[in-house]
């Protein structure tokens, strides 16, 4: 039996079927249908008996090849892609849960998520149950009868709290429920959510698999039963990727590797010097000895990311000053891009929660996101080094 190809390869390798052309590079497909060779293949088609494209809005060959992609990076046995990241997360939701299940989401997930919890879901009489990411014991005390699925987000968007997939994976077993997984942070290229027990692993693709802040996309794979309801969602309300941007991402994900590679050695780089300042009190890193789940991270992930946060002595109007003083660095409502972005959740994308529901997921007011980008390390380091002067 041939080795299998290491998720670098399968990402620059994996090509949808050429055409007669016999293209090296995959063409965009821009068309909005197909056509057919006679009546019978169309019929058999609409019925789902044979694979083939029928309409851009749920099938196209540029979306196919990125789903391929992160179905085998991921090793999941199907995938849908989105127009972006929180239509994947809503139409998860939305496909798979009935009014009157229950869901059980760790505390500290991404503002967009909790809204849909909080707002959406309970309009339908979906419910929750936050629990806090550190606490086993919570876990257990929030689970009842009607539980259908968990939820997490690990890394979390924005406190990097980290959380025991292994562990995870056998809870969600032994209470028969979905466990659904927001891979962003992490991507396929250094966590695989799957191989832990998660039913689902869902990204933004427009976070670190496009990479360079120019298209929107967001993908969900996993367990093929689970992803015919998806898929026909999917269809029905057409929150669907544009092959533009499907073609995009597929091309993107051929370097997702190096960069993640860049990013990882970056981040650690700022990690170690942003806990050697004094107008700092506290840094948050998966790689860093200091985070409280560092050797969970270890064990579940191949390097850190790209992604670091930290607490600034001083508060709102510190960390305010700090992201002003900002020269080289982006402040912008993105992130896992070639260029260093700095944000500030409270006030930005996690303002529309209460300050007890920002305090649960660890969003102190000082609390200042970095998106490490692949610049030159001294280059990131030399603009936070004078931010911090310019701050006092």
């Amino acid at each position: 039996m041939p080795r299998r190809k290491h998720p670098e390869t399968l990402a620059i390798r994996t090509q949808a079927e050429r055409s007669r052309f016999n293209e090296h590079s995959v063409p965009l497909y821009l068309t909005s249908s197909f056509v057919f060779e006679d009546a019978e293949t169309m019929r058999a088609m609409f019925a789902d008996e044979i694979e083939g494209n029928i309409y851009s809005r749920f099938s196209n060959p540029n979306t196919t090849e990125f789903i391929d992609k992160i179905c085998l990076l991921e090793e999941a046995e199907a995938g849908v892609a989105f127009a972006s990241g929180m239509a994947a997360v809503f139409a998860t939701f939305a496909a798979l849960l009935k009014t009157g299940d229950h869901i059980v989401c760790c505390s500290s997930v991404f503002g967009s998520t909790h809204t849909i919890l909080e707002k959406q879901l309970l309009r339908w009489g979906i419910t929750h149950t936050y629990v806090d990411i550190h606490k086993t014991d919570e876990w257990e005390k929030a689970i009842i009868p009607d539980t259908k699925m968990i939820f997490v987000e690990t890394p979390s968007n924005p406190a990097l709290d980290i959380i025991d997939l292994d562990w995870l994976g056998k809870f969600a077993k032994k209470h028969n429920c979905i466990l659904v997984v927001d891979n962003c942070f992490a991507t396929p290229i250094l966590q695989q959510p799957l191989k832990y027990g998660a039913a689902l692993s869902i990204h933004s693709a427009t976070k670190y698999i496009d990479g360079q802040g120019r298209v929107m996309g967001g993908i969900v794979v996993g367990q093929k039963e689970l992803m015919i309801d998806i898929k026909a969602f999917l269809r029905q309300t057409g929150a669907a990727m544009s092959p533009f941007n499907a073609w995009v991402l597929s091309k993107s994900m051929e370097t997702l590797g190096l960069r993640m590679e860049r990013h990882s050695e970056n981040a650690l780089k700022v990690a170690e010097f942003l806990e050697k300042q004094s107008d700092v009190e506290s840094v948050k890193y998966p790689f860093l000895p200091s985070h409280p789940k560092y050797a969970v991270a270890k064990k579940q992930m191949k390097a850190g990311g790209g992604m670091v946060a930290f607490i600034i002595n001083g508060g709102l109007e510190r960390g305010k000053k700090f992201m002003d003083g900002v020269e080289m660095a982006s402040l912008t409502g993105n992130l896992g891009d070639t260029r260093t972005i700095v944000s500030h959740p409270a006030s930005t994308t996690h303002a529309k929660l209460t300050e007890q529901e920002r305090l649960a997921s660890g969003i102190l007011p000082g609390l200042i996101r970095i998106s490490v980008g692949i610049e030159h390390i001294d280059d990131i380091i030399e603009d936070l080094e004078q931010a911090f002067k310019k701050s006092k």
